[in-house]
């Protein structure tokens, strides 16, 4: 496959984007500047210079793909209205690349598989499968829409729309839980809450296996949750972190209201007891090799310092 892919050099993206090469496939990869263009090219890949706020960077390029993996967002200030402009981008030149010359579909549907988070949910209750109903917390209510506008431009069958909703992403040295590791080891961590509240969490090179089978499985569309189910809480999280800490580390437990204060509305997010289930992903024979953040402590401490030394 040739797949165009967004965020090639971000956390989720850069672990699709190994996925892919090892896979086999061609990768064309959309970055902001000429060492990140430099990075990925390393890997065989063909990095082309643009911006998501600029559709005419890119959208030639999408059009001679099979399919479009958005993995970017930019976490500055005005993040949710850069990634409708990438949708609003991304999407129709897509669409245009399935219409020949005559106006008529002239080769197979492509995919677009957009990334968006498990914290859509909101809180829940019960164990989540992808059919629940939303109900974000203010730091990601904008995502619902965008997830509306990926579906229902596959609702004609000219696009194979897909939506991935990963859980807190592990391993290397980014990431939430990449955070508590360092925490950890400057001796004192930080939990929002009580720490009984349970993260949904997922190994990033299983959810870039995900993304992989998504691209492969023709008849593949619609919602996709990726977690690994293991309903762990934070508090035995980081539980596991300190036993394997070389010193053992202070846990200091954050009130929320005092966590708002300093961090906002992503304190909430990060208070939610969520559980979900990924039946969907794994009815296409997914099934994640690490299966718990807490037994897996010490590969990570050795994945996370592996990637701090190597960056």
């Amino acid at each position: 496959m040739k797949v165009f892919l967004t965020g090639a050099t971000g956390y989720i993206g850069s672990a699709v984007l190994d996925a892919l090469v090892r896979g086999g496939h061609q990768v064309i990869a959309l970055v902001r500047d000429p060492e990140k263009a430099e990075r990925v090219s390393r890997l065989g890949v063909q990095a082309v210079l643009g911006d998501l706020r600029t559709p005419a960077s890119f959208a030639a390029h999408v059009e001679t793909c099979d399919g479009t993996i958005h993995a970017a967002f930019d976490y500055a200030k005005g993040g949710a209205a850069i990634d409708r402009q990438a949708l609003d981008g991304l999407l129709p030149a897509l669409r245009r690349r399935t219409i020949g010359a005559a106006g008529r579909a002239s080769r197979p549907a492509p995919f677009f598989i957009y990334t968006s988070g498990a914290w859509v949910l909101g809180s829940t209750s019960e164990p989540a499968a992808e059919s629940a109903v939303v109900a974000p917390p203010p730091f990601v209510a904008w995502r619902p829409s965008h997830e509306q506008a990926v579906l229902d431009a596959g609702a004609d069958g000219t696009i194979r729309t897909i939506v991935v909703r990963p859980g807190i992403v592990y391993g290397r040295a980014r990431g939430i839980i990449a955070d508590l590791l360092k925490e950890a080891g400057n001796g004192l961590v930080r939990v929002i809450g009580d720490g009984t509240q349970h993260w949904p969490c997922v190994y990033d090179r299983d959810l870039a296996d995900l993304y992989v089978r998504l691209v492969t499985s023709a008849g593949a569309s619609g919602v996709y949750h990726a977690n690994d189910e293991a309903d762990e809480r934070v508090e035995d999280i980081v539980a596991a972190i300190a036993e394997h800490a070389r010193m053992r580390p202070d846990v200091r437990h954050v009130p929320i209201d005092e966590a708002r204060a300093k961090l906002g509305d992503y304190a909430d997010a990060l208070a939610m007891d969520q559980r979900l289930r990924s039946a969907r992903a794994r009815a296409l024979g997914w099934a994640p090799t690490l299966h718990s953040v807490a037994g897996n402590v010490a590969r990570l401490l050795e994945e996370f310092r592996t990637s701090r030394e190597a960056a």
